[in-house]
């Protein structure tokens, strides 16, 4: 079962990093975890990442930040759902 205070947050400009994306978020609520995704390969942001806040409630706040535009993007935001990891298409590592 998902987590209901953990948001994904995707269409992130590449030059957002963790610093700026907090302070996007931080006025919804403490903010307990907070992940951009690297690429591996290049070090570089994927455009996406994952907060996890103190309470449901503040994630559900959070949820306004749907649609806003960040550095010319409009941002997605939703509940982040668990895949389990053979499902995700894993691509192999050679």
């Amino acid at each position: 079962m998902a987590q209901q205070n953990k948001l994904y947050v995707g269409n992130l400009p590449f030059s957002v990093d963790e610093t700026q994306l907090r302070g996007i978020f931080a006025p919804y609520g403490e903010i307990s975890e907070l992940a951009l995704i690297m690429d591996r390969d290049t070090g570089r942001p994927k455009g996406f990442g994952f907060i996890t806040f103190a309470t449901q409630q503040s994630a559900e706040k959070a949820l306004e930040q749907n649609g806003k535009e960040v550095g010319g993007r409009a941002l997605r935001v939703n509940v982040a759902t668990e895949k389990p990891r053979e499902a995700r298409g894993a691509r192999p590592r050679w």
